[in-house]
Formats: C-alpha cells, sequence, structure tokens
C-alpha cells in the first residue's frame, strides 16, 4: 500500500512514508519519558481496582506507539461484555469520570484523554490525534486529502479531522474502499 500513495500514515502520521519511502517514526516513551508512562500506567490501574463493574477481564492497558488504551472492562472482553459494558456506561459514565479524574491528575502534563469505541480511553500527548499527520503534507500544496478510517461519524477520532480540515474528505473504510484502493 505503501508504494501506491504519495503520503501513507499509520498510527495516526507518527510512522509516515512518502513516495514509498519511510520518513519517520514517534513514539509516545520517547516523547513523555519513562517516569511519565509509569506514572499514569499506575494510576490508571489503581483506578481501575477501585471500580466495581458486573465483569473484569484482562489487557486493561494496551502501549502503543502513539497512545495508551485504558479499558477498565479490560480488551480481552467477549462482544457480549463489550456490549453490556457500553450499555452500562451509556448510564453511570465510568469512562467520562475516569477521564475527568485523569484530567484533573495528570493536568498539565500535555496529556489528552478521549473516549474511544464502546469500551476504552485513548490517552496520548496533546496533538497527536488524526491532525498530526497534517503537518507531514502541508509544504507540499495539496488540494485535497482523502481520509480513510474505520470511524468518520460525529465524535469520532476520524471526525476530528475532518473538522479541523477544509481540504480532507472523509470516506469510512468499507469492503468498496479496501478493494478500490488497496
Amino acid at each position: 500500500v505503501v508504494e501506491k500513495y504519495d503520503y501513507v500514515f499509520p498510527e495516526n502520521g507518527l510512522v509516515a512514508y512518502k513516495d514509498g519511502k519511510f520518513l519517520c517514526k514517534q513514539s509516545i516513551q520517547g516523547h513523555l519519558g519513562e517516569a511519565l508512562i509509569q506514572d499514569l500506567i499506575n494510576y490508571c490501574l489503581s483506578y481501575i481496582a477501585k471500580i466495581q463493574l458486573p465483569k473484569k477481564r484482562g489487557t486493561f492497558i494496551e502501549f502503543r506507539n502513539g497512545m495508551l488504551n485504558v479499558s477498565p472492562i479490560g480488551r480481552s472482553c467477549s462482544q457480549e461484555e463489550r456490549i453490556e459494558f457500553y450499555e452500562l456506561d451509556k448510564k453511570e459514565n465510568i469512562r467520562q469520570k475516569f477521564v475527568a479524574d485523569l484530567q484533573k491528575e495528570f493536568a498539565g502534563k500535555g496529556l489528552t484523554f478521549s473516549i474511544g469505541g464502546q469500551i476504552s480511553i485513548d490517552v496520548f500527548p496533546h496533538g497527536w490525534d488524526k491532525r498530526y499527520c497534517l503537518g507531514h503534507v502541508e509544504k507540499d500544496g495539496y488540494k485535497t486529502i482523502y481520509f480513510f478510517g474505520d470511524k468518520t461519524m460525529p465524535s469520532s477520532h476520524g471526525r476530528r479531522l475532518l473538522q479541523a480540515e477544509e481540504r480532507a474528505i472523509g470516506q469510512e473504510r468499507t469492503p468498496f474502499c479496501e478493494e478500490a484502493f488497496c
């Protein structure tokens, strides 16, 4: 895929390819430092340990190149358990309360806390959302930027890019897109 397009941006542009060649890579640990990452992980695990939920499963924190994905129920829950948690969260605002607590605890540390999907919270440095990739293409004068993502509806991470960049045209990743462009 990277050879087919002028630019390809996995991981919000933290990994970048231009003209089929590797351009650069950023990492959350390099940006934040190990001490802050450990403080954040320890705090999240302590917070999750105190939440009483109908069910908890494993993988409460997933460490990714550009973010931490924190899940109160655990990422290894079944689809049925995921839906059950999502419905409970809509009533009790479990993740919203968690985010408010994290924002207070880590104020001034340059972190964004964003509710993601049905079961998790994404934690990343300010500016490391889907708009990050735009910094790579600013000098090239593109009139149109096509964004393909799995979620482009309102309140999604992909929607932020579409709202921030008037040149961006969003297309939710579908079998048609995968067949036509990949």
